[in-house]
């Protein structure tokens, strides 16, 4: 175990170095209920809140069962009967076992997730049908077994052949995972849910080209996605590592005929090219996967978890219920302190849109459309802020444009 310490040690030490070096101190724009009555009228502060008050309810419902089953099935000795089930061959068990847990939770979270959505197609959020929406979350959830099957099977199968040390080649198999992914997942995922196809030469492509030279930041293509086809949300982003990136429009974005706030929110994203955020999120996570990799190796070290989840060690097939329970457990625990360095760095791609473009009004009008059209929280209670905010409100983003001028 005491390499496991090490590595352990060596990989948060990582970590933390990477976000010291990358996630930037810039202060949150406070804002005050005054301010926001002055942007928004009292009817759009009623919807919104209107809108969220059944999504934050069937939230924390989805949130509750992604916790619990894996708990309640690991603990209670269900996962390990299920994975006996398959006891002829180790790698059948652990697929069994995974399945079970994973299929348990997504069935569980389906009424929820469909009462959100029943939320969204009534506010006109969601559009669609409701086919393409069976469809999108069965790839999804598909996708999500291969990669947790596959990564159980290496746990699993490297500490069959090498019980000493098992972290150690998952941990580096870990990392060249993540760095892989990274460069894959645009051009092999998000075709799975959008369809992409060239902006159009003209006036908006010229500026929008312009706009990633002046940045000094090479993309192959603008896109446009056909996002309308499932949400009215507008948005755009840069996607892709070197020969991989793009600029990608949603059509609904383009739809509204404002190229200025287009403008504006690809300088935004081109901030976080230029900030190299996917750089240092993708080292990030590859340091993340490798404690991730060390710390399972210390848990699974304890007789008290190998008791509770009914395993005799990493080996063991059944331990997918330990690692999903943990896993899940720790992804909501560390959501505070992600969702902040995610405000930090989206704050700090708004800074580098706001030089870029020297249009602080036209930043302005952008967010606030951003906020009406996506129904966006204005006024989050500060505990659901800190803990489930990936970006600042479109409140404090508009008074930072403002502020900037």
């Amino acid at each position: 175990m005491t390499s496991a310490w090490l590595g352990a040690t060596v990989a948060l030490v990582a970590l933390i170095a990477t976000c010291i070096v990358w996630v930037p101190n810039r202060p949150r724009a406070v804002v005050t209920s005054a301010e926001i009555d002055a942007d928004f009228t009292q009817e759009q502060r009623r919807r919104e809140e209107v809108f969220h008050q059944p999504l934050r309810r069937w939230g924390y419902i989805s949130l509750i069962v992604g916790l619990l089953v894996p708990t309640v099935l690991t603990g209670s000795g269900v996962v390990a009967q299920i994975a006996g089930m398959a006891s002829g061959n180790w790698a059948l068990s652990v697929g069994v076992a995974v399945v079970f847990i994973s299929l348990s939770v997504w069935l569980l979270g389906l009424l929820p997730a469909i009462k959100s959505r029943q939320v969204m197609v009534e506010f006109g959020l969601a559009t669609g049908p409701w086919t393409r929406w069976w469809r999108d979350a069965l790839v999804a959830e598909l996708i999500g077994l291969v990669m947790t099957v596959t990564a159980i099977l290496a746990i699993a199968g490297a500490a069959r052949y090498w019980p000493d040390s098992w972290w150690i080649p998952v941990a580096i198999g870990a990392i060249a995972v993540v760095l892989l992914l990274s460069f894959i997942l645009p051009v092999v995922v998000e075709p799975l849910f959008n369809s992409f196809t060239p902006l159009v030469p003209g006036d908006l492509r010229d500026s929008l080209l312009a706009l990633a030279e002046a940045d000094g930041v090479q993309v192959r293509e603008v896109l446009v996605a056909d996002a309308s086809r499932r949400t009215s949300a507008l948005n755009a982003y840069v996607s892709g590592l070197g020969p991989t990136r793009r600029i990608v429009v949603h059509d609904n974005l383009l739809d509204r005929g404002h190229d200025d706030e287009v403008v504006a929110v690809v300088a935004h994203e081109l901030g976080h090219v230029v900030a190299k955020d996917v750089f240092f999120g993708t080292l990030a996570g590859a340091c993340g996967a490798a404690a991730l990799v060390f710390g399972a190796a210390l848990v699974l070290n304890n007789s008290a978890v190998l008791a509770w989840g009914h395993i005799t060690g990493a080996s063991d097939p059944a331990v997918a219920g330990v690692l999903l329970t943990a896993t899940a457990w720790l992804s909501v625990l560390l959501s505070p302190v992600t969702n902040s360095i995610s405000r930090r760095i989206e704050r700090e791609a708004d800074e580098h849109c706001f030089d870029l473009t020297h249009d602080p009004d036209a930043v302005v009008r952008m967010h606030q459309a951003l906020a009406l059209h996506n129904i966006a929280t204005l006024e989050p209670h500060p505990l659901r802020y800190m803990c489930f905010a990936s970006h600042p409100t479109s409140p404090e983003r508009m008074k930072a444009a403002r502020l900037h001028s």
